[in-house]
């Protein structure tokens, strides 16, 4: 009898705990998706931020017929105030995804919450993906090696041996000048400069003289936003005649806007919605982007269009479709439900949108392919795409 006494209470505990665990579980459920966003809306990196913020009004409000309510934050580019941002958005508001940040730095900042906490992370500025950051976030915008081999094909065919580069002083100029090393060196193209400056500075003219002394062929510009545009002038106000090459990071209207004339002959690699209508109509990457540039230019002004609203417009088509699939699983607010969107990224396939076909793996959390990349000129004061 004292046997059985004691098993019964053992199993009475169990159940009550089981139950209690259970409770827990399902404590924070809810019928609405939460999708914090961090990004860059002041500061020099305003320009990547301000757009993200911008497509948040012309978001769906529901998803698999759930509502869903955003919230975004200024983290100025700053990996701290990123950080501490990712965890507001947590912990107080409870969100199911983290979007951001909109810049390499605090993006990175933001994947290390991600990882830590569990919760998906869809970033917006392209990152190094760092041991045990993968299982939680993806990128949205393209790789820096997927974009770095079209501009240094394009260098090829224009017989450009030599380079010189400018870039930040952060991990965005460290990726473009790892990615020079592994792919431009091997096709015997050499660095016979490298300068760096910072995201806020607002002179580059010490860096250009020595860029100029050592006469390139050709001069790539590791910057992103409005902050690209600083060497651009510089180098056209110094005299230099070269080929210029800028990353992906630079492709805007903004762009033209501060460079004015210096931007003239520009090569630029692109995503392809900066240039929706010149696309062939078999291009899934077409539908989506004009979607999206016709319902941001339509409310903030004709050629108000850049990449980086888009990465959100992007980070969206993705979730409209593995929202549907982990809703069969759980319901949002929970842990589950968190999980359940990190196993649908893996097994969706073909998500197309704006800037590329999206198909994640656990390896690769890019997920996109010479589908997501156009190279781009400036002619008159426009873009133009390169045949």
């Amino acid at each position: 009898m004292v046997t059985r006494r004691t098993f019964n209470g053992l199993a009475a505990a169990a159940l009550v705990a089981a139950l209690s665990a259970q409770a827990m579980a399902q404590d924070g459920a809810r019928n609405e998706i939460r999708i914090g966003v961090t990004a860059a809306l002041t500061g020099p990196a305003a320009a990547l931020g301000i757009p993200i913020k911008n497509s948040v009004a012309l978001m769906p409000e529901t998803m698999g017929g759930v509502p869903v309510k955003y919230i975004v934050l200024d983290d100025a580019a700053d990996p701290t105030t990123a950080i501490t941002n990712a965890r507001r958005l947590i912990s107080e508001d409870k969100v199911d995804v983290l979007f951001g940040s909109s810049n390499t730095p605090a993006t990175l900042a933001v994947a290390n919450v991600a990882k830590e906490v569990g919760i998906p992370q869809f970033g917006m500025g392209p990152i190094p993906i760092q041991p045990g950051v993968e299982k939680w976030t993806v990128v949205m915008p393209q790789p820096v090696d997927l974009m770095a081999k079209a501009l240094f094909d394009h260098m090829a065919t224009q017989k450009v041996k030599t380079i010189g580069f400018i870039g930040f002083a952060d991990s965005w100029g460290d990726l473009w000048v790892n990615a020079f090393k592994k792919i431009a060196e091997p096709m015997g193209l050499k660095m016979v400069a490298e300068e760096r400056y910072g995201r806020a500075d607002t002179s580059v003219a010490a860096q250009t003289l020595k860029l100029i002394a050592a006469a390139p062929d050709a001069v790539l510009v590791g910057g992103s936003g409005t902050g690209a545009a600083l060497p651009q002038l510089a180098l056209r106000d110094s005299g230099y005649t070269g080929l210029i090459y800028q990353t992906h990071g630079a492709a805007s209207r903004d762009f033209i806007r501060v460079a004015g004339k210096s931007a003239e002959g520009v090569i630029m690699a692109s995503g392809p919605v900066m240039s929706p209508e010149t696309q062939p109509d078999s291009a899934l990457t077409k539908a989506p982007g004009l979607v999206y540039v016709n319902a941001y230019e339509a409310k903030y002004g004709k050629d108000s269009r850049t990449q980086f609203g888009a990465h959100l417009f992007d980070a969206v088509k993705v979730m409209e479709r593995i929202v549907p699939v982990a809703l069969k699983k759980a319901k949002p607010g929970t842990q589950e439900f968190r999980e359940a969107l990190r196993e649908a990224l893996l097994s969706e396939r073909e998500i197309a949108a704006s800037q590329g076909v999206f198909n994640f793996t656990a390896t690769n959390r890019y997920g996109v392919d010479d589908r997501a990349r156009v190279l781009l000129t400036v002619k008159n004061g426009n873009y133009e795409v390169i045949k």
